[in-house]
């Protein structure tokens, strides 16, 4: 992808663009709008199956998401299948409990933030991802 889904903000920069999974309403709301004022481009959601269909329409810079979600899927199973349809996508991880994941869980090169968590450090952290994943994807093999 390579910043393929990335648009130009106003500002002239690239926009990455984040899908963001949380099912707590207010939480959704308030990091998706901080998130919007660093520059992002949020597509916020609050289950996995909303995920997956987002991600079938469009693709995406990075993906942040709650593990604990409703439904038949966690954020683990959602990054696993998410990987399946973009290989290279960046994987931010976010709960309140450290111990609700395992690190053989976790999709390769993924990242996890603690909840609570500042959105001004989140939004470097997801900046920083998308970055890698784009250079990596322009190192030949």
């Amino acid at each position: 992808m390579g910043f393929a889904a990335m648009t130009s903000s106003k500002s002239g920069i690239a926009s990455v663009h984040v899908l963001f999974v949380e099912d707590e309403f207010l939480i959704s709301e308030w990091v998706a709008q901080a998130l919007s004022e660093q520059g992002f481009c949020v597509q916020a959601v609050s289950t996995a199956a909303e995920a997956l269909q987002a991600l079938r329409r469009d693709p995406v810079d990075v993906l942040f998401t709650d593990i604990n979600l409703p439904g038949d899927m966690d954020g683990t199973a959602l990054a696993r299948r998410a990987r399946e349809m973009q290989p290279h996508l960046p994987v931010v991880y976010a709960s309140a409990r450290s111990d609700s994941i395992k690190p053989a869980d976790r999709v390769p090169g993924s990242s996890f933030v603690p909840k609570p968590y500042e959105p001004t450090a989140v939004g470097r952290l997801l900046t920083a991802a998308a970055l890698k994943a784009s250079a990596e994807e322009r190192v030949p093999a």
